[in-house]
């Protein structure tokens, strides 16, 4: 009874319209009311340990990481160094494309950030030089979503925060992942660009090359920072937040100089907008989450799923499905914050290695961000190139469909993820 009280109330409120972190907070109280011992008290008392949680204090830093790499020029260069390795071969605009999310996804860990970044350099020049508009938007928007599988990833950090899941051995987990992501699209755009007509770019000489190289090393060293500093033990992710945050500030005020002091401001005031409402989510969703708990409907779940206990793949599988499915009328946070600690419980009682549960579980979520209708980094794209919602998602259905045969190879072969993860055990 419990869990249809906490399905029932959750989706009552969404289809009502009422905002995800509020739905969360109420359903919460529901299941207080259900369980007979509703107290205000305990409900603002979840609502400021959900928000007063140390690890969170890396999510408003590498927002902040991200909103100085856009305006100071870090991309840019990223996109200009893709651009004078590969954008003069067939289709080299498209293979610039990946190249660059996956280094920004290496860089900032937001998927929105990544693909406005992308969009609104890259689709004028597609458009310029004959690509079709609405495949060009799909490929920026399954690149972006790289981002929160490429550490620095804010989703693993909620992810970890939340599942108590070891945010370093996420952060690890996701590069093999992200990887192949990248690869995949490389394949899946070799196919869709055969039949394209479009103008080359010129090819750039060596020295120019070198030029961008030499421009865009300081955005290249970030990651190696971020991963050898993590690696090595010298910070934790939420210091490795602040020297993401510091160093972006540094470059982008002393090295490239495209932000002077007086527009900081500004950049501060956006980060911290978009930091209280992620925030807000984790706060509202511990009241759901604690009383998820004491309600235990992990418990309940599990003796749904138990035919399938025994079969880690399976179930693994089964909970694709209700990820995907999930993913089409929530975003990524929301799902991280409602059925991680319902489904990480459940996984690691059938066997599952929690970090690669909580990779695939990110991996799988990320999907919702670019098929309708919820899809937002797609409208992202749809916004910037000026196409309809319709037309984009024609576009993008061949790198969605390379996704989907990733996911289920990870599936099949969950080694892939664990065993980079334990040879640096």
């Amino acid at each position: 009874m419990a869990l249809t009280v906490f399905l029932s109330s959750l989706f009552g409120l969404m289809l009502l319209g009422m905002p995800i972190a509020f739905a969360l907070m109420l359903t919460g109280v529901a299941l207080m009311v259900h369980l007979d011992f509703f107290d205000a008290q305990l409900v603002a008392q979840n609502m400021l340990s959900g928000a007063d949680n140390y690890p969170l204090m890396a999510v408003p830093f590498f927002i902040l990481a991200g909103e100085l790499m856009n305006a100071g020029g870090i991309s840019q260069r990223i996109i200009n160094l893709a651009v004078s390795l590969v954008g003069h071969i067939r289709g080299g605009l498209g293979f610039v494309t990946i190249g660059a999310s996956v280094m920004l996804a290496s860089l900032s860990g937001s998927a929105i950030a990544d693909t406005a970044a992308l969009a609104t350099l890259l689709i004028p020049m597609m458009r310029d030089h004959g690509y079709p508009v609405p495949r060009s938007a799909g490929l920026i928007a399954s690149g972006g979503i790289i981002a929160p599988i490429i550490p620095p990833s804010m989703p693993f950090i909620i992810f970890g925060v939340t599942t108590n899941t070891s945010i370093s051995s996420l952060f690890m987990a996701g590069i093999v992942p992200g990887l192949m992501m990248g690869t995949g699209l490389v394949l899946a755009w070799m196919w869709v660009v055969r039949g394209m007509e479009v103008k080359l770019q010129p090819k750039a000489s060596w020295g120019e090359r070198k030029g961008a190289l030499l421009e865009g090393l300081w955005a290249l060293l970030l990651p190696v920072i971020i991963i050898g500093g993590l690696r090595g033990g010298i910070f934790t992710p939420t210091e490795a937040a602040v020297v993401a945050a510091v160093y972006s500030l540094f470059v982008a005020l002393f090295i490239y100089r495209q932000v002077a002091v007086k527009d900081l401001m500004p950049l501060f005031v956006q980060a911290a907008r978009t930091t209280s409402t992620v925030m807000f989510l984790c706060a509202a969703a511990l009241v759901s989450s604690y009383m998820v708990t004491l309600a235990d409907l992990p418990q309940q779940m599990n003796e749904m799923l138990a035919p399938l206990m025994g079969h880690p793949k399976i179930l693994m599988a089964a909970i694709a499905l209700l990820l995907l499915a999930v993913g089409t009328v929530m975003d990524l946070t929301p799902t991280i914050l409602v059925l991680g600690p319902v489904l990480t419980p459940l996984a690691v009682s059938a066997g599952i290695d929690p970090t690669y549960f909580g990779v695939m579980f990110v991996l799988i979520g990320t999907l919702g961000l670019i098929h309708p209708p919820v899809c937002t980094v797609l409208n992202v794209v749809c916004g910037v190139a000026r196409i309809s919602l319709e037309s984009a998602t024609r576009g993008i259905w061949p790198f969605l469909l390379t996704y989907l045969v990733l996911t289920a190879l990870l599936i099949a072969v969950p080694e892939i993820v664990t065993a980079p993860l334990h040879m640096f055990r």
